[in-house]
Parts: C-alpha cells; sequence; structure tokens
C-alpha cells in the first residue's frame, strides 16, 4: 500500500510540471530564429563570454519552443553513461555559477545537417575554451532537433556528448 501511495504522489508530482503552464518568454528577435542556421548561431553566442559576463538567458530562452529541452549525455563520476535532460531554466540555473567564475566560449567547428519539410537536425561539432583565444578545454557534438511552426524556427532539443579519450571525435564530424 505504501508503495501504491508513493507512485501515485511520484506521478502527480511528475504531472505538475508536463501540465504547468510555461512562463511567459520574451519574443525572439526575428533574425535570431528566421533561419536554421541564424538560430545555431544565437545558440553559440548566447552562453559564450567571460567570466562574470551576464549571458542574455532571455535570449536563450526565445531561441527553445517552452517545451524544449537541453540534454546531456556523458560519464558520472562512477564511469557509467547517464543522461539528464534539462528544460532551458534547468540549464541556466546551473551554468550560471560557473560562468560567474570562468569564461566559457563555445564555437561550432563543423555542421552536418539535414532537414525534411519543417524539421531539421543539426550536428554540430563543437570546441570550447575559458577564453576566446585560449587552447579548447573540450570538445564533442551538439545534436540540434528544430522544428518551423510556418513563423519561426525554434530548437525542439539540444543533445550533447563531449569527446573523451574512449571515444574520439571521427574524422567525418572534423571536415
Amino acid at each position: 500500500m505504501r508503495k501504491s501511495i508513493a507512485m501515485v504522489a511520484l506521478l502527480a508530482g511528475m504531472a505538475g510540471g508536463v501540465f504547468a503552464k510555461p512562463a511567459a518568454v520574451k519574443p525572439a528577435a526575428a533574425a535570431d530564429v528566421a533561419t536554421v542556421d541564424a538560430v545555431i548561431g544565437a545558440l553559440y553566442d548566447t552562453i559564450s563570454g567571460p567570466a562574470g559576463k551576464a549571458r542574455d538567458w532571455d535570449r536563450l530562452r526565445g531561441l527553445f519552443r517552452a517545451d524544449g529541452k537541453l540534454i546531456v549525455h556523458a560519464r558520472n563520476k562512477e564511469g557509467i553513461f547517464s543522461t539528464r535532460v534539462l528544460s532551458v531554466d534547468d540549464y541556466i540555473a546551473g551554468v550560471t555559477p560557473l560562468f560567474a567564475k570562468k569564461g566559457f566560449f563555445e564555437s561550432e567547428l563543423t555542421r552536418k545537417s539535414e532537414q525534411f519539410g519543417q524539421i531539421a537536425h543539426v550536428f554540430s561539432t563543437y570546441e570550447s575554451r575559458h577564453a576566446k583565444e585560449a587552447k579548447p578545454f573540450q570538445r564533442g557534438i551538439n545534436s540540434i532537433q528544430l522544428v518551423n511552426d510556418g513563423r519561426r524556427w525554434w530548437v525542439q532539443s539540444l543533445v550533447w556528448q563531449a569527446e573523451t579519450d574512449h571515444n574520439p571525435l571521427p574524422q567525418r564530424y572534423l571536415k
């Protein structure tokens, strides 16, 4: 019986998040969402900056659908792959203290894109630095899924995985 009550409470709590009305988001600049290229450029631009520089989080929020997600797939401390699914606000809350202490500049190295009608998928190879001219400390791939509602492009989800010694970037994603 206790398990049933706990399960009902868990499901009720999860449903609250699923059915909750999303917070109002400042409309995105038309130039940021007119094309897939513009959205990808705005994504990299919004998260990049020197230590202590406030990011334009409203701009980032405006790129994503209200139900959009950022998903990191990486090894945890035990070395087992885990997936963390974040709302845009979860992501912002997690990186803001880090960006206050350290610079973070992420840039695109190469891109592989596919589009069919109003959906697009972008494999964007990135590298990350703590300063604009510093040596990269990380590379990986951002897998970005976008949708167009007839008026603009939206990020539906962004999944990323960093390169490791055991999982180097394939050459096809570096050209």
